[in-house]
């Protein structure tokens, strides 16, 4: 496998200005390299209209995934991961997820390696696209999902592993209160998968930061903050408040005031307004911004 970190000091840090920036890429497994053909195909051309031939793509091929371990017997080559910092922007296929030990899920590996916290999904219409709803070309939302924390952080232990077994001892024996309820803690403990969900602060704030900055720059109307606060009140509930407390810090370039009631809050940068609103309807562990 040609050395990443060597080809990349001869293109060092090609910018958007550059007539040929180099984009790694993986294929991926399964139907990866079909969807990559096919995907490659109208990148170039969309480029190629856009740019008027002035410009294209310079792709660059990286390896991840069923490929990687055929290839190299590891499923994610630390030159894979040099290739991505060193370039900054790349593209990747579905992976497959190694079975048994090791890398759980390659793609949380590439989101906590590369610290990928935003999961930036815009949601619109497009003429012409069926739809169930009556009015889809009101549909115009872009989500900001946490990416790296929460059960995206990937600490969760099978039924009956020893490690399971030590986080259950431990509720039971530290925290007899948070023990009782696990619904079958004490009569089928062996049967009882464990996962930890941790939310900072620090993760909070980047991620909100990003939203607000996105929405006030792109001139959204609104921001709504989406939680599961009335059931886990000291990890999702912590997520909006400070959420909230971000908005409203004097070292912020926005602030709040009251508006609309108690369930919402206006943000202001500059002359732009900005509606924040919060919404409970999330299943616990999805927390984004909408």
């Amino acid at each position: 496998m040609p050395r990443h970190r060597r080809k990349n000091r001869d293109q060092k840090r090609k910018t958007d200005r550059s007539p040929e920036p180099v984009l790694p890429f993986i294929r991926g497994d399964g139907t990866g390299p079909d969807i990559w053909a096919a995907s490659q195909r109208v990148f170039d051309a969309a480029v190629q209209k856009a740019y008027g031939g002035k410009r294209k793509i310079a792709w660059f091929e990286v390896y991840a995934g069923e490929t990687a371990k055929n290839k190299f017997n590891d499923w994610l080559p630390d030159d894979t991961i040099e290739a991505f910092k060193e370039l900054l922007v790349g593209i990747k296929g579905p992976l497959t997820t190694p079975v048994g030990g090791g890398i759980r899920s390659l793609n949380v590996a590439l989101r906590q390696l590369l610290d990928l916290y935003v999961c930036l999904r815009p949601v619109q219409y497009f003429q012409g696209v069926p739809s169930p709803v009556k009015h889809p070309e009101k549909v115009d939302m872009v989500i900001f999902r946490e990416n790296t924390e929460d059960i995206y952080a990937g600490i969760d232990y099978q039924a009956g592993s020893p490690e399971a077994k030590k986080l259950l001892d431990f509720l039971q024996r530290e925290l007899p209160a948070a023990f009782k309820k696990i619904r079958f803690g004490k009569e089928a403990a062996d049967q009882i998968g464990i996962g930890l969900k941790p939310v900072s602060k620090p993760g909070t704030e980047r991620l909100v930061r990003a939203a607000l900055e996105y929405a006030v720059r792109h001139k959204r109307k609104s921001l709504t903050i989406v939680h599961k606060g009335n059931i886990m009140k000291y990890t999702e509930g912590a997520f909006r408040d400070w959420s909230y407390e971000l908005a409203n810090t004097s070292s912020a370039r926005w602030r709040l005031t009251a508006a609309r009631g108690a369930r919402h809050r206006r943000a202001l940068l500059s002359r732009t307004p900005l509606l924040i609103s919060r919404s409970s309807r999330c299943s616990p562990g999805r927390k984004s911004l909408m």
